[in-house]
């Protein structure tokens, strides 16, 4: 299974959301993305984001270095 990894560490709301949409629209069914960002304020965007699209966050983990989303690409049609 594919795994695809963006690092938008160091940027700021909105970026992190208009990117990770953007990474999510190339995406096929069952492929998962990792987001790896710094942006506090991602917690509650992307999580809003992946709700939007119907697609599935498996796990949002805050390390040292960042926070660090794992999204799955939903298998219907989505934005």
């Amino acid at each position: 299974m594919m795994m695809t990894r963006l690092d938008l560490t160091g940027l700021k709301c909105p970026l992190p959301v208009l990117k990770t949409r953007k990474a999510l629209r190339t995406l096929k069914a069952g492929e998962r993305l990792e987001v790896c960002c710094t942006d506090p304020l991602a917690v509650i965007d992307i999580p809003n984001l992946v709700r939007e699209t119907g697609d599935r966050v498996e796990s949002v983990d805050r390390t040292e270095r960042g926070i660090l989303f794992r999204i799955e690409k939903a298998s219907g049609p989505a934005g």
